[in-house]
């Protein structure tokens, strides 16, 4: 596959099987996708459906059975996690439904944690400007078990904000919040990453939330599709 520079993501004729006993199960039918800088896509469609199974290959935290994976012009496809982890680092952020905070670091620990990593010796005051910025400062010697699941979350979307990633993995980012918060939750998401001019792919059943997004992509039975709004958009 030749690689197109002016993508950020692309992926080609990607499937995932997966073997239990005798059977081999198909998770994901050929996908092919093509995501730029700056574009915010959503991926929606039913449980079950193989969005968080994409949206792991996509990141690089799993490879697939078949296909080509790009990000930031690497092949994922062809690296071991080593290599794939060192992307990661470099290029991508996360959050994640169930939040993913580390219980035994306080709310800014848990932001500074990937500064930290990257060796930036700026990781406290910038931990602390980002809790700013989502509205927790005041609750920055707070533990994980001490907030509420929306500020949880909030902490999430500062730690993954962080080191200004390239792209922004969210796999259900409001799945576990009430309707009120969710909104809260979201209207911080998009703002971030409006100010930073980061890529987002995001996972949700929600599909106000995917509205906010330039493009939806249906994934139906492991098949990845455009939806008739995306289509209209794009012509």
């Amino acid at each position: 596959m030749l690689q197109d520079p002016d993508l950020i993501l692309q992926c080609r004729q990607v499937t995932k099987q997966v073997t239990t006993g005798e059977k081999t199960l198909d998770i994901l039918q050929p996908i092919d996708l093509r995501v730029k800088p700056g574009e915010t896509v959503a991926i929606i469609g039913a449980s079950g459906s193989g969005k968080t199974t994409l949206l792991s290959l996509l990141a690089g935290l799993d490879t697939p059975s078949q296909g080509e994976i790009y990000l930031k012009n690497e092949p994922l496809h062809k690296y071991d996690e080593e290599q794939r982890s060192a992307i990661r680092a470099k290029h991508v952020g996360f959050i994640f439904q169930s939040f993913l905070l580390i219980n035994s670091l306080t709310a800014l620990e848990n932001v500074m944690l990937p500064a930290e990593l990257a060796g930036d010796e700026q990781a406290q005051q910038r931990a602390m400007d980002m809790l700013e910025k989502v509205g927790l400062a005041d609750r920055a010697e707070h533990f994980p078990s001490q907030l509420s699941g929306g500020e949880q979350q909030r902490v999430a979307i500062a730690r993954a904000f962080i080191s200004s990633p390239d792209i922004l993995f969210a796999d259900e980012p409001t799945g576990n919040l009430d309707s009120k918060t969710g909104e809260t939750v979201s209207k911080l998401l998009f703002e971030l990453n409006q100010q930073q001019g980061t890529t987002l792919v995001l996972v949700t059943h929600d599909n106000e939330l995917a509205a906010q997004c330039q493009r939806q992509l249906l994934m139906h039975a492991g098949e990845l599709q455009e939806t008739v709004k995306a289509m209209a958009e794009v012509v």
